[in-house]
């Protein structure tokens, strides 16, 4: 597997793309589940007008996904700094050069939207010194080792600025943010029991974390909603970036709620590029039943 990653590596981006659209497309026409499940979150979310739209909207996405899983050999294989250099533009980031300006620390909020491998890079390369970047193992060891061995270059010695998502890993985050650092987060993982409330996420209760919340009061952090947007043709990335102008209430549902449609709106930008096959609105085992709902019409 490092060798075929390596290989996806050294190919150009755009070539790398069209590995993985066809990727993508292949999984999405083979795999029932996998279709069924894109088409069942798609098709909830209000984002189709009817049932043509979301049947191309579902294998654009696939397509989407399939790039995504193949950049990562880009992000984690390639010098840092081509892996910054695909990023051609970016709105928003003035937000972020004044926060850190006012010395204030930052959660860079970053769902599953775009390239997000890209995206933590590009923060890295940007930011050197100040990001501390919380990770889940994978449940394949293996895999799990290789996504590390990527991830933690340039991370400082022993991988000095990652963590893990426990609680060691949220006190080794919240001691670095306090001193001033920024760390990055996935909003849109189902988290463990406790660990989260039953929100609205596109009309659909899903058990979402409240770290996000909690780590902003404990540090005082500033929040950036954040996403790299992935151009057609290999092109490269638009980074965008968004400060949240407010602190999150201090209710842990309501600031989970308020996170939730904070993603939705990066969402809606390119929704194509989110992971719609991600079974976003599971029921954690142990997890109290999630409340009832109206249900939006499906098409």
């Amino acid at each position: 597997m490092r060798l075929f990653l390596r290989a996806l590596a050294r190919l150009p981006l755009g070539a790398n793309h069209a590995v993985g659209a066809f990727l993508g497309r292949l999984v999405y026409m083979l795999s029932p589940r996998y279709r069924n499940r894109v088409l069942e979150n798609l098709g909830s979310s209000g984002l189709c007008a009817d049932r043509e739209a979301l049947h191309a909207l579902a294998r654009r996405n696939a397509a989407e996904i399939g790039k995504g899983a193949t950049e990562l050999a880009w992000a984690l294989y390639r010098p840092l700094e081509e892996v910054v250099a695909t990023v051609k533009s970016r709105t928003g980031w003035e937000g972020v050069e004044a926060l850190r300006a006012a010395g204030r620390p930052i959660l860079f909020v970053t769902p599953h939207l775009g390239g997000y491998d890209i995206a933590g890079r590009y923060l890295w390369g940007q930011l050197p010194g100040v990001m501390m970047a919380m990770y889940r193992p994978h449940k394949l060891g293996w895999l799990d080792r290789l996504i590390r061995e990527g991830r933690d270059r340039g991370s400082g010695p022993d991988a000095t600025h990652t963590a893990a998502a426990n609680l060691a890993g949220v006190r080794k985050v919240l001691k670095h943010m306090r001193g001033g650092g920024g760390t990055i987060l996935l909003p849109d993982q189902v988290p463990g029991v406790g660990e989260g409330e039953w929100v609205e996420f596109f009309g659909r209760p899903a058990y979402t974390m409240t770290l996000v919340g909690r780590l902003q009061q404990a540090a005082d952090a500033a929040i950036v909603f954040f996403f790299a947007e992935r151009l057609n043709g290999g092109e490269g990335f638009v980074v965008h970036c968004r400060v949240l102008g407010e602190a999150l209430p201090a209710d842990r549902r309501e600031a989970a709620l308020l996170v939730n449609r904070n993603v939705e709106e990066l969402v809606r930008m390119c929704p194509s590029q989110y992971l719609w096959g991600y079974n976003r609105y599971k029921r954690p085992a142990g997890a109290p039943p999630p409340p009832a709902y109206a249900a939006r019409r499906t098409v």
